[in-house]
């Protein structure tokens, strides 16, 4: 006798739910992803590096700000120089989401631009689930300005600070765009910054040989923290040109330290 569709249903339901809850995910190695945000009428495309299966949840979030080579609207090339690198290095024992917005041509880490990148990041939290205790922020050179612009905008929001061969003020008459809005009207834009975020928690990395951004911004802002007691911490290659980002980013005890703090 032909059995009827409701009981069928259920039979098979019975057969196949068991083996179905106990396969689960497959476990996964680290990799990007590609995403896309629309954003004050643009669309910015950005990637995003996930951890492998059986990281630390919720993760926590880096936030990564590329420099002037990167810019474009590939979503790729921000991946390409600084901690993209280091990734794919490290592909299934780095243990933290890593998010890479794209400033366009011809543009800096400023206005809509550092909305976009604060939104990219409040997308991927929520995405990805990341612990709110645990985003970091950093960047290198062009980056290095826009992670000093962010983190003066949500001074709360940032467990550890890490700007890699960046400055507030511009560097030269032929970019004088290129600065950090937050301070950029201040008459001491150093003692600003340190006081603004002297409960954040970080490190300065810079080359002591560089010409595109000298260094002479980070030393007064490591003096201005020395001086204020905000416990600002300072490295500098003394035979390092601009690229102090590739030593930076290859030093195990920064990554140690930033995944230690967190905050209250």
């Amino acid at each position: 006798m032909p059995m009827r569709p409701a009981l069928l249903l259920a039979t098979l339901m019975l057969i196949f739910a068991p083996t179905a809850a106990m396969a689960g995910p497959a476990p996964g190695g680290g990799h990007f992803v590609a995403r896309e945000l629309v954003f004050e009428g643009h669309t910015f495309r950005y990637q995003v590096f996930v951890p492998a299966a059986g990281a630390a949840q919720p993760p926590p979030l880096v936030l990564f700000l590329h420099g002037s080579g990167e810019r474009g609207d590939d979503g790729v090339k921000p991946t390409e120089a600084g901690v993209g690198p280091w990734l794919r290095q490290n592909m299934d024992s780095f243990p933290a989401v890593v998010v890479f917005p794209q400033v366009p041509e011809n543009e800096e880490w400023r206005g809509r631009n550092a909305r976009m990148a604060l939104a990219v990041l409040d997308s991927a939290r929520d995405e990805f689930n990341a612990d709110p205790k645990r985003i970091y922020l950093t960047g290198l050179s062009m980056g290095g300005y826009g992670s000093w612009e962010l983190a003066l905008t949500r001074p709360d929001q940032f467990a550890a600070l890490v700007p890699i061969c960046g400055a507030l003020l511009a560097p030269r008459d032929d970019r004088p765009g290129l600065l950090v809005d937050q301070v950029a009207g201040s008459t001491d834009p150093y003692a600003d910054t340190v006081q603004r975020l002297r409960r954040v928690p970080t490190w300065i990395f810079h080359g002591g040989l560089d010409d595109v951004v000298p260094p002479e911004d980070d030393r007064a802002l490591a003096r201005t923290s020395a001086h204020q007691g905000a416990g600002f911490r300072y490295t500098e290659y003394p035979d390092t040109g601009h690229n102090a980002w590739d030593p930076a980013y290859r030093n195990p005890a920064m990554w140690q330290w930033m995944f230690e703090q967190h905050l209250p």
